[in-house]
């Protein structure tokens, strides 16, 4: 038995920070966990630059509601389902998340949540668990399944170090030379084949 774990921004949907950021024009804001490993303090620096520039939780559901799927990603998807269970496990939150889960088919998605006042200042977040990934695939074991994972960044590491097969997809240049035993994948279509493979041997 085996499940497959997938990160979902840059992965099966456009990074939703860096989406923003260009929205609003805060290059600061395109930061993501590709570039900053310390998840906790990439969201408060985030959190410090929504404050300084009046924006909320409005200002971001708005330019998610106009973000679509990565060309492929829901025919992707539909194929993994068809191979056994499938988690996307993320560290977005459940209120940015639920529109692009529609988009994609309604997948489950392990997430966090913010923490948002009544006038939509975001104040804070709130991690399902943590370390989120490791604990999610070692938790999915733990109950007799094996994982495959697949991720782009820096967060995604562990999910992927601990699994029985794990990939990056679409990662950068650093990561691929950081750790070269993962393999690094590009296309939906090597993707599938190599959670298809690891699958049949599970």
């Amino acid at each position: 038995m085996f499940v497959t774990c997938l990160d979902l921004e840059g992965v099966l949907v456009p990074e939703i920070w860096i989406e923003f950021s260009k929205a609003v024009d805060i290059p600061q804001l395109a930061r993501t966990t590709r570039d900053e490993p310390d998840y906790d303090k990439l969201m408060q620096s985030r959190l410090d630059i929504l404050k300084e520039h009046g924006l909320g939780i409005a200002e971001i559901q708005e330019v998610i509601a106009t973000l679509e799927p990565m060309p492929g990603a829901r025919e992707f998807l539909d194929k993994v389902r068809d191979l056994g269970q499938l988690i996307i496990v993320s560290d977005t939150f459940s209120q940015f998340a639920k529109p692009l889960m529609e988009k994609l088919g309604m997948p489950t998605i392990f997430c966090n949540e913010l923490t948002v006042g009544e006038d939509g200042t975001i104040t804070g977040w709130h991690m399902r668990c943590t370390p989120s990934k490791l604990t999610t695939v070692r938790a999915l074991q733990s109950c007799g399944f094996e994982t495959i994972a697949a991720g782009d960044s820096f967060n995604d590491l562990q999910m992927i170090q601990n699994s029985k097969a794990g990939f990056f997809f679409r990662t950068t240049d650093q990561l691929k030379a950081d750790y070269p035993a993962i393999p690094a994948l590009e296309t939906y279509d090597e993707l599938y084949e190599a959670i298809a493979s690891a699958a049949a041997c599970c």
